[in-house]
């Protein structure tokens, strides 16, 4: 058996607006969440973010659109995914990106991965997701952006 890498990328994807990309798990059902994934042997984490964002979404970004927010979160698995990965493995690393998108972005989800799609405010979205870490990158994108001296949205 391949164990998945304990090292994963969190992509919050929002319009200018700051409206966030919802996506909700196949499995566990009630599960939203943004774009997530573990890295693949050779990738960087901005190429993994990049991958998902067309995996999960149909987005094809542009790397110098995606933002990097230097920003490293580390968590314990949870238990229904802990199979995943090798059996001394308890927490994951995850890099924290973002990417803005026009209104009207079109979302085409990976069917195997999630069967649902919302765009949601910013407080809503914070408030629907099941990850700490998610919820806190989604409250912290208004200032993140004012902040970093980063592509601001709009």
């Amino acid at each position: 058996m391949t164990y998945k890498r304990p090292v994963s990328v969190l992509v919050v994807v929002h319009t200018a607006a700051f409206d966030i990309l919802l996506l909700e798990r196949v499995a566990p059902p009630g599960f939203w969440q943004s774009v997530t994934g573990s890295l693949e042997a050779g990738e960087t984490p901005a190429e993994t973010a990049l991958r998902e964002l067309r995996e999960e979404t149909g987005i094809s970004a542009r790397p110098e659109h995606l933002v990097d927010w230097h920003h490293c979160n580390r968590f314990v698995i949870r238990d229904e995914w802990r199979h995943r990965y090798a059996p001394d493995v308890s927490h994951n690393t995850e890099h924290v990106f973002s990417l803005c998108v026009p209104d009207g972005q079109v979302v085409t989800l990976a069917p195997d991965e999630h069967d649902a799609v919302l765009w949601l405010p910013q407080e809503a979205a914070a408030a629907k997701v099941f990850s700490w870490t998610n919820r806190d990158a989604i409250l912290q994108l208004r200032e993140y952006y004012r902040g970093s001296g980063d592509r601001t949205p709009g």
